[in-house]
């Protein structure tokens, strides 16, 4: 099923919204949906008139080896060079990491201020949660049948199982 489309937020607009702006104020999140025309007015612009590629060149730190050190050094597995990486902003391989790692970890300290994560961290599904959910299933199903075949001490020892397994409160 597809999500339905948002219309804009702005005032008397009713043209589909293709911008998503959140702002946080003085710890105040608000979001808005925006079409092209309202967010030009707010002189929002759905693409950033800036490459990726200029940004990085421009936090290089001249002193740094992203200069000379690192200009002269390739991947030895996808063969990019630290120049050519800043001028497509991306690097070749998972061994350009290794390869560029010093000139990187500048680079990272000056775009987020640290060169460690800090931020929020991505929590897979628990499968326990899901096995736990599966063992539940089978024992009421099986307690269904118990109490369907009147074996009634069956049927208490498996409310049991199920009272044990199951979160607090359901």
């Amino acid at each position: 099923m597809s999500d339905p489309v948002r219309t804009c937020d702005g005032p008397g607009c009713e043209n589909p919204a293709s911008v998503h702006l959140t702002q946080v104020v003085d710890n105040k999140i608000s979001v808005q949906f925006l079409c092209e025309s309202c967010a030009e007015a707010k002189g929002i612009s759905e693409k950033p008139d800036w490459e990726v590629s200029d940004f990085l060149a421009k936090l290089s730190d001249p002193g740094a080896p992203t200069g000379a050190a690192a200009a002269g050094k390739s991947c030895s597995s996808c063969n990019l060079t630290f120049d050519r990486f800043r001028e497509r902003g991306r690097l070749g391989c998972p061994q350009c990491y290794t390869t560029f790692e010093p000139s990187l970890r500048r680079l990272l300290k000056r775009i987020h201020g640290a060169n460690q994560h800090v931020g929020k961290v991505y929590l897979p599904p628990d499968g326990g949660a899901a096995a736990v959910g599966r063992r539940l299933d089978g024992l009421r199903r099986r307690l269904q049948h118990a109490v369907e075949v009147e074996d009634f001490e069956r049927a208490a020892v498996l409310r049991d199982q199920i009272r044990d397994l199951e979160p607090a409160g359901s």
